[in-house]
């Protein structure tokens, strides 16, 4: 205020006292001691007034408040920029002053018209400023009474001095606020009209206020660098990209919480598994912080690696679940499993304590899915029931945790209706994941952190290429299976690929003849690969066998391994699936 014409002014000594008493010796003290005595109560009070929460803005505005108008007519607060990015202490060399930026400014009413830094904006910091000499000598500094030439060293600008000067601005001083040794800023005060001077008794006073400010702004900073801590290491345990996901459009969002005490725990993944398949994970950690943060990573490493493995959602929940009774921390997670099959449109969903998902339909209704809840990963209650639901093209499955709807006010209920109210109608239902975030229906400030994730169904004609035919069970199957390949590509201009692709078609159809009771389904999926899947009944789940120069078979399988860019099998409720990849000329591969 008084550096740049920008802080706010006093009133006289100190006000009043608060507690009604009106200073003389009928309450047993002389006029000095009550004078002491009633500062000792205000001190006392700005500890129930300033530092009420962790937010370095507002806590600066709560201590300017403060000591308008009791001590000062006007009070601004600047805090060094390092601080504020969590560094410590100021960064300066030789005679150039540090960064400060302006967070706070309270006048009365007649100072209306002083030209403070704008509140949030980088504070004027030249070094012949009474302000900056205050911040780098580390002391105060009182001017009882401004002189006419003094005005200029007070304000940021001739057009503030003379602000000042109209305003009546006659007293000044500057405190540095310096909290277990560390500089974090200053703060100035100003008193105008008929108030007399600061004394050295108020800047006594003034100096112990800024004490206990420095404090409450210092606990603020560490705790905005603990929550920028574990947001960092939340965000690098999260995926930084999705995989092509045939069939589907897939937007993600993490929305970290207002609350440093609510962040750590919520996270999401998108998997690509064989067959042009999707797995979609979304999960939380029921505790906050850096021990939650870790149990996340650990939690979604297993389950990436058991959806690599191609098992069903249902098995994962069951493995995470033990996974989860494995770790030191003893904590327990809720989750939610999604697997999305471009072929049929539909999705395969089991969750584990998890709020359920929300199917927007293409009309632009809304519903929340009825699958079976399942106890929390870590709890030691399995199985967990699958619950496969068809969709239609353009509909979105939206996954989401607690966080997104959560208040202290609201129940649970209340919260999921409002969710529902803002996913449906013609509008809402283009909006990914990050717009949708943004319609939520919470208002107040994000005390939990919440990630969201939005899966759009494409039809085939959205650039997605298949096939999918049902084989005889007789001899004639490799011949048909040829045929339906070979005819496929032709139609796709990959006929390149033809005569690989016949021969592990070949292969993959004498194995289920041979070891699975006959194939069932063929399919060929063209996207970023080329994908062949044969289905059977079979339990047996395909191996490569070692072979000597004598043996007439067992090669089907090393011939794939080589032609292909990979191959595997996964278990069905009926049976397995085989498969088999190869790279398509001129497509580029996926990071």
């Amino acid at each position: 205020m008084g550096r740049a014409g920008r802080r706010r002014p006093p009133s006289s000594s100190m006000s009043a006292p608060a507690d009604g008493r009106d200073g003389t010796e009928s309450d047993g003290l002389s006029p000095a001691r009550s004078e002491a005595w009633d500062q000792l109560i205000w001190l006392n009070e700005a500890s129930a007034s300033v530092g009420t929460t962790l937010d370095l803005q507002r806590t600066a505005k709560e201590f300017a408040d403060f000591t308008v108008p009791r001590l000062a007519d006007g009070c601004a607060v600047d805090l060094l920029e390092s601080v504020l990015h969590g560094e410590e202490g100021a960064r300066w060399t030789g005679s150039r002053p540090p960064v400060l930026r302006a967070m706070a400014v309270t006048q009365i009413d007649r100072l209306g018209d002083l030209e403070p830094d704008p509140v949030g904006e980088i504070a004027t910091s030249d070094p012949t400023l009474v302000g900056m000499q205050c911040l780098m000598a580390r002391k105060p500094v009182l001017i009882s009474e401004i002189r006419p030439d003094e005005y200029e060293r007070i304000a940021v600008t001739r057009s503030a001095a003379a602000q000042m000067r109209k305003a009546g601005v006659h007293s000044y001083m500057v405190i540095p606020l310096i909290a277990r040794g560390l500089l974090l800023g200053l703060a100035d005060f100003v008193r105008s009209g008929d108030r007399p001077p600061f004394t050295d008794t108020d800047l006594a006073l003034a100096v112990q206020l800024a004490s206990k400010a420095a404090v409450f702004v210092d606990n603020a900073r560490l705790y905005g660098r603990e929550r920028d801590h574990v947001v960092t290491l939340q965000r690098s345990l999260l995926p930084r990209t999705t995989p092509l996901t045939p069939g589907l459009d897939v937007s993600t969002c993490y929305a970290p919480s207002s609350d440093p005490g609510g962040v750590g725990g919520d996270w999401f993944d998108v998997v690509a598994l064989p067959g042009g398949r999707t797995a979609l994970v979304v999960g939380d950690v029921m505790s906050h912080g850096l021990p939650a943060a870790a149990t996340m990573g650990r939690l979604r490493s297993v389950a990436r690696t058991l959806m690599a493995l191609d098992i069903a959602p249902e098995r994962v929940l069951a493995r995470l679940d033990l996974a989860a009774r494995d770790l030191e921390e003893d904590q327990i997670a809720t989750c939610l499993c999604v697997v999305h099959d471009p072929f049929d449109g539909s999705y395969t969903v089991v969750r584990a304590g998890h709020p359920p998902p929300l199917l927007v339909c293409a009309d632009g209704t809304a519903r929340y899915l009825d699958v079976p809840t399942g106890a929390p990963l870590g709890a030691g209650v399995i199985p967990y029931d699958p619950v496969r639901v068809p969709v239609e093209p353009g509909s979105r499955l939206v996954l989401f945790t607690d966080g997104l709807i959560k208040t202290r006010t609201d129940d649970v209920d209340t919260q999921l209706q409002r969710l529902l109210d803002a996913a449906s109608g013609p509008r809402a239902r283009d909006l990914d994941a990050d717009g949708l975030i943004g319609t939520c229906p919470i208002t107040a400030p994000r005390f939990d952190e919440a990630v969201m994730v939005v899966a759009r169904s494409r039809s085939h004609e959205e650039g997605l290429d298949m096939g999918e035919w049902r084989l005889p069970d007789d001899g004639s199957a490799a011949g048909a299976a040829r045929r339906l390949v070979r005819e496929r590509l032709e139609h796709w201009r990959l006929t390149d690929l033809a005569d690989v692709t016949e021969l592990v078609v070949s292969e993959l159809v004498g194995n289920a003849l041979r070891y699975g009771s006959g194939p069932g389904h063929l399919r060929l999926l063209r996207h970023e690969r080329l994908v062949v899947e044969v289905s059977d009944t079979g339990p047996d789940l395909p191996q490569i066998q070692h072979t000597t120069l004598s043996d007439e078979g067992g090669r089907g399988l090393q011939l794939i391994n080589m032609l292909c860019r990979r191959w595997g099998s996964c278990r069905t409720p009926s049976g397995k699936v085989v498969w088999a990849e190869q790279d398509i000329p001129g497509t580029a591969r996926p990071v």
